[in-house]
């Protein structure tokens, strides 16, 4: 059992943006080049059968009469695809999981997944944001699931938390992503390939690695590498919102990008921060900021062997309806280009629909293959499009990816009014709210998972649209709630996480 409250240790550096920037110069490293990871190396395989399996969020969901308390759904798949029998649900009262189910806690507000302690079995991460610590109210924590032959248990988790400068209201846990940014001796960067996990506050960047030959596993916090003061403008404030990885430079660890939005006097505004990974933690690279966001992934779309990066831009000043912008990488050491190769909205030629304003196009984003032709494609969510008189109803847009980024030949939009897609479109549905492709039976094409959130007045449902080798068809697809995999579903907001 590896069910520890982990002793973490304090911030060792600190990098800070802006007028008193610190960073370690991009420099030649021993370690072995690795290709694009952005999309083709998904790593939430908790069973080790070779199969991608799904973790879902439903943050909203009362449990053991906690109101908001959450929970999380793990759908393991097969040959056969996506499960919803050889399922699990798990929470804070479920054994072995530390603390307990409180009102707010939010459990599954994020997550993600990594193999972080190198066993060939991926964990999962689980963020809880409105946890209270010591009195701190929704200071935050995170639990790690550790994967296994059986897949991911209660009795086998480790704790996380800022032990460092704790605090409340930070929501520590906001979101979350895991990948190989350094390795756990730099003096020997090719000797462990474990992931490390990177989390939000709503004002820090903290990263975590798994101890090689510790008690258990022992989970360390290395240090806070980011602040969002430091991209605040002169008037107001800054507050992280998410996280992406990919390899946007030529050498042998993941980067990280990390977006927000400014608050105060001019709110919403969006940039992203990248971060490349070194062997040394402490020596992560700046490899640019980018105007947009909070909505950010990374796959090979020009096919240079580094991925690029997708911005989805919804924030104040934004286009109508909401855009995304492609940079791409340079394919050498010197990461993305300042300037992005492709941008596109709802009016841009051949994209079906009109931009109109509230739309939210770009808001969620997620990379694969839908047809199996080797280029990634692009699914785009608008949780704010309204169908017909149904506002807020929410839709999903799949753009083809080829060599120069992504083409209008052969888009496609989703939504419930669209004959074969199961349910109706209702107000404030947000379909789209979370969207993921996933290649479920490893046939070489991704499907889509398209979330509606506040499906049933914000119970949630989960939509499955099948891949053929003409991309997403709209025939065959199915739908399934918290209910239908042994979960409570009322006000649970199932869905409202995804793991990419």
């Amino acid at each position: 059992m590896r069910h520890i409250r982990t002793a973490v240790l304090a911030a060792a550096a600190l990098l800070t943006f802006g007028g008193g920037a610190v960073f370690a110069a991009p420099a030649a490293q021993a370690a072995v080049p690795f290709p694009s990871i952005g999309w083709q190396q998904r790593n939430c395989d908790y069973d080790g059968n070779g199969f991608d399996d799904v973790l879902t969020g439903a943050p909203g969901a009362t449990v053991s009469g906690a109101t908001g308390a959450g929970y999380v759904t793990v759908q393991y798949s097969s040959s056969s695809g996506l499960s919803t029998t050889r399922k699990s649900v798990l929470h804070q009262n479920t054994s072995g999981v530390p603390g307990g189910a409180e009102a707010g806690d939010g459990f599954g507000r994020a997550v993600a997944s990594g193999d972080l302690d190198n066993d060939g079995y991926d964990d999962a991460i689980v963020g809880i944001p409105g946890e209270d610590l010591a009195g701190l109210s929704d200071a935050g924590g995170v639990t790690i699931f550790w994967g296994s032959p059986t897949g991911l248990h209660g009795s086998d988790t480790t704790w996380l938390e800022n032990t460092d400068a704790p605090r409340a209201g930070a929501n520590f846990g906001r979101a979350i992503e895991a990948a190989r940014y350094a390795a756990p001796d730099p003096a020997d960067p090719n000797a462990d390939p474990r992931d490390s996990i990177a989390v939000l506050e709503d004002d820090a960047l903290l990263f975590f690695t798994a101890q090689p030959g510790g008690a258990g596993q022992q989970v360390k916090m290395s240090q806070g590498s980011l602040r969002a003061r430091d991209f605040a403008p002169a008037e107001g404030g800054f507050e992280f919102r998410s996280l992406s990885h990919g390899n946007y430079n030529e050498d042998s660890f993941a980067d990280l990008a990390v977006s927000g939005v400014t608050t105060g006097d001019q709110p919403g505004i969006g940039t992203v921060h990248v971060l490349h990974g070194a062997p040394d933690i402490s020596e992560l690279g700046d490899g640019g900021t980018f105007p947009g966001g909070p909505a950010i992934v990374s796959g090979d779309w020009d096919g240079t062997g580094q991925d690029d990066l997708v911005i989805g831009d919804t924030g104040a000043g934004s286009p109508r309806g909401g855009g995304i912008s492609l940079y791409a990488g340079r394919g050498d050491l010197s990461g993305l280009e300042p300037e992005p190769v492709q941008y596109w909205t709802q009016d841009s030629s051949g994209i079906p629909g009109v931009a109109e304003t509230g739309d939210q196009w770009g808001a969620e984003l997620s990379a694969g293959d839908t047809d199996g032709d080797g280029h990634p494609d692009l699914a785009i969510g608008a949780p704010g499009e309204d169908i017909g008189n149904v506002s807020n109803a929410g839709a999903v847009w799949v753009l083809r990816g080829d060599r120069t980024g992504f083409t209008n030949v052969g888009a496609k939009s989703f939504d419930q009014q669209l004959a074969d897609i199961p349910g109706t479109a209702e107000t404030s549905d947000r379909w789209g709210g979370q969207v993921r492709l996933i290649d479920a039976n490893k046939d070489g094409r991704f499907g889509l998972l398209a979330a509606a959130p506040g499906e049933n007045t914000n119970d949630g449902f989960v939509w499955v649209v099948p891949a053929s080798p003409s991309g997403l068809v709209a025939r065959g697809t199915w739908n399934y709630g918290g209910s239908r995999l042994g979960a409570p579903a009322a006000n649970a907001q199932f869905g409202a996480a995804i793991d990419e």
